[in-house]
């Protein structure tokens, strides 16, 4: 099992390759398609997906349940899926 990154220049360089791969992604996607319609696509994806990630860290945490806190995607899915089966 992974431990927690602990370090401030490892968090900050974990922010930054994340930054890295993101502009490499999408710079490489509009070189292949470079449109107008392309361009607004991933705009679009981009902030759908920021959008979610408030909603799964903070609206869920602040409005919905707040003795819940998410570690990570993994431990949102896992809440959700045990909150559906409980039936709440």
């Amino acid at each position: 099992m992974l431990r927690d990154l602990k370090s401030h220049r490892l968090i900050i360089a974990k922010g930054l390759l994340f930054l890295l791969a993101g502009l490499l992604a999408g710079g490489l996607l509009l070189l292949d398609h470079p449109d107008l319609r392309t361009t607004f696509l991933l705009g679009l994806c981009v902030w759908c997906f920021c959008r979610f990630y408030y909603f799964a860290f903070y609206v869920l945490q602040h409005y919905v349940d707040e003795k819940y806190r998410f570690a990570g995607l993994g431990a949102f899915i896992q809440y959700l899926w045990l909150r559906r089966k409980s039936g709440n």
